[in-house]
C-alpha cells in the first residue's frame, strides 16, 4: 500500500467536504420576528402628508351636495321702477347651445318664500317654483332656510343662496352670509342652492347624471327664472346660462319638481309634476313665490 505522501502527477488527493452549519431554527425564528418589528416601526413614524378633513354633505332627494369656493353676492330691486300695469310672467323661448330652455320673465312682483304644500287655486301666485332640495336622510330642508325671519333650518353645503330682505333680493356665493341674520331679524327670508353662474362666470358644481333644470337669474338687474325642456348636466345647464348673458344664477329644484307662471292673459302654465299627491307627502317642500305687487 502507498504511503498517502506517495501521489503522482496525474492523481488528487481528496482529505474531506466541509459544508456549512445550518442554521437552526430558533435562529431563522429570530430573524423573522426582528424583520417584522422593523417594518412596524418604519409604517408607524413614516411621515403621512396631512389629508383636508373630510364634509359631509347633506343628502338631497334630487340632488347630492358639493362646497364650492366663496363668492361675492349681488344685489338688487325685484322690480323695475318704470313697470306699470298688472302683475304677470312673460315667457320666451330660445335655444341655448343646442339646449331648448324658457325664460319666465316677472312683471310687477314681490318675492317670498313658502314652506308646506303650495295652494293650488291661490290666483294671486303669479309665477312659484321649488326652491331648496328636501334631504333624502329626514326630510328636512337642505341648507338654511329662513321664513318670514325665522329660521326652519341650518346648513352649508350649498354655497350659493338667495336673501329676500325689506322688498330687495340678493342672489350670492358665500359661506357665512350675514344676509342668514339680517333676514331673521327683519322678517326676510333665506334660502341656499348650488350656485351656477358668479359674476357671469360659471361655477362648476361637480355633480352627476342630468336632469330637466332649472335656475333663478340676474341679467343686467333683470331677474328671471330659466328651465330647459331635456334632461341636462349641470355644467352644460350654467354654460347655456352664461352663454344667454346672465350675470348671477343659482338653482332651483328641476326634474319633475311642480309650479307655474301666469301670462299677461292670466292663463296658467304649469311644469312639473302637477299630482299633488307626489309633492305634498313631503312636510318641508318649499317654494319661491312670486305675487303681483
Amino acid at each position: 500500500m502507498k504511503e498517502l505522501k506517495e501521489i503522482r502527477d496525474d492523481e488528487i488527493r481528496v482529505i474531506g467536504e466541509s459544508t456549512p452549519p445550518k442554521p437552526q431554527g430558533w435562529k431563522w425564528l429570530l430573524l423573522l420576528l426582528a424583520g417584522l418589528v422593523v417594518g412596524l416601526l418604519v409604517w408607524h413614524f413614516w411621515p403621512v402628508k396631512p389629508q383636508p378633513p373630510v364634509v359631509d354633505p347633506e343628502p338631497g332627494v334630487f340632488e347630492p351636495s358639493k362646497p364650492v369656493v366663496e363668492q361675492p353676492a349681488v344685489k338688487l330691486p325685484l322690480a323695475k321702477a318704470e313697470e306699470t300695469g298688472k302683475p304677470f310672467v312673460e315667457m320666451a323661448d330660445t335655444v341655448i347651445n343646442d339646449i331648448p330652455m324658457r325664460l319666465y320673465l316677472p312683471h310687477q312682483v314681490s318675492l317670498s318664500l313658502h314652506l308646506g304644500a303650495i295652494d293650488r287655486k291661490d290666483p294671486g301666485i303669479i309665477f312659484t317654483a321649488q326652491a331648496a332640495d328636501i334631504r333624502a336622510d329626514n326630510g328636512g330642508v337642505v341648507g338654511a332656510f329662513v321664513l318670514k325671519g325665522e329660521p326652519k333650518a341650518w346648513g352649508l353645503s350649498k354655497k350659493g343662496y338667495c336673501a329676500i330682505i325689506n322688498d330687495t333680493v340678493t342672489v350670492g356665493v358665500a359661506d357665512n352670509s350675514p344676509l342668514f341674520e339680517e333676514a331673521t331679524e327683519t322678517g326676510g327670508y333665506f334660502f341656499r342652492q348650488f350656485p351656477l353662474v358668479d359674476n357671469g362666470k360659471l361655477v362648476e358644481n361637480e355633480q352627476k347624471g342630468k336632469s330637466v333644470r332649472r335656475a333663478l337669474c340676474v341679467r343686467n338687474g333683470e331677474l328671471f327664472t330659466v328651465e330647459t325642456f331635456t334632461a341636462e348636466s349641470f355644467h352644460d345647464f350654467a354654460q347655456a346660462l352664461v352663454d344667454l348673458g346672465v350675470d348671477n344664477a343659482i338653482y332651483l329644484v328641476g326634474a319633475n319638481a311642480y309650479g307655474w307662471a301666469t301670462d299677461a292673459e292670466g292663463q296658467r302654465h304649469e311644469f312639473g309634476d302637477s299630482n299633488p299627491k307626489t309633492s305634498n307627502k313631503w312636510r318641508n317642500i318649499n317654494y319661491l313665490v312670486m305675487r303681483g305687487k
